[in-house]
């Protein structure tokens, strides 16, 4: 359960109203679903609405970088997504994943540490450079090293680098936002295959 209440649709502002109208359309269109607590994180905004405004335009902007391809943007997404372990995040970034092509088998293979990935046939070297990229900024401390970031380059223009290091950094926005307030899964998933969260590193692992 959240640890705050988020805005009803009852107490929302026409602003608020609206934002969750086009937003839960938005996410139906891109998961094929809805579900009862696919607005949870914009609920929570709303307590702010000048803050939800500014974040929906970011989310706006976001949503309309073409410099990437539809492919490049969920692995980029789901794999902060998966490191950072936000359940919210991980559902909804499956399905998104599911409709924009990624299969059962890449979904499985990307929520598995860096070896296993990297040994995993279904993922071209450009696909492993992104989940690597998303793995090193959105561990604590971000450790993105200057190899990773030319072998990035030799496949990328400025622009896409930009892009790409957004996509990821925004995931990292919505993944602790979301673990902060509680807001967990929201059923988009449901019983089909779900990416899972990267395990917590033991003692002597890194």
């Amino acid at each position: 359960m959240p640890r705050l209440e988020g805005v009803s649709d009852h107490d929302a502002g026409l602003g608020a109203k609206i934002a969750f109208f086009f937003t839960k359309r938005k996410l139906a269109q891109m998961t094929g679903l809805e579900t009862a607590g696919m607005l949870e994180p914009l609920r929570m905004y709303a307590h702010i609405p000048r803050l939800l405004n500014a974040y929906g335009k970011l989310e706006q902007a976001e949503a309309k970088l073409d410099i990437l391809s539809p492919r490049q943007r969920a692995l980029a997404e789901l794999k902060s997504a998966t490191t950072v372990r936000c359940e919210y995040c991980v559902d909804l970034g499956s399905q998104i994943a599911r409709q924009w092509g990624i299969t059962d088998e890449e979904l499985l293979a990307l929520s598995n540490n860096t070896a296993d990935y990297h040994n995993a046939s279904c993922f071209s070297d450009i696909d492993k450079l992104i989940l690597d990229y998303a793995t090193a900024i959105s561990r604590t401390p971000v450790e993105v090293t200057d190899q990773l970031f030319e072998a990035l380059r030799a496949h990328f223009d400025t622009p896409q680098l930009v892009g790409l290091t957004h996509v990821i950094t925004l995931g990292n926005l919505r993944a602790r936002f979301n673990i902060a307030l509680g807001i967990g899964s929201s059923g988009f998933s449901g019983d089909r295959v779900c990416a899972l969260p990267e395990k917590q590193p033991g003692p002597g692992r890194t």
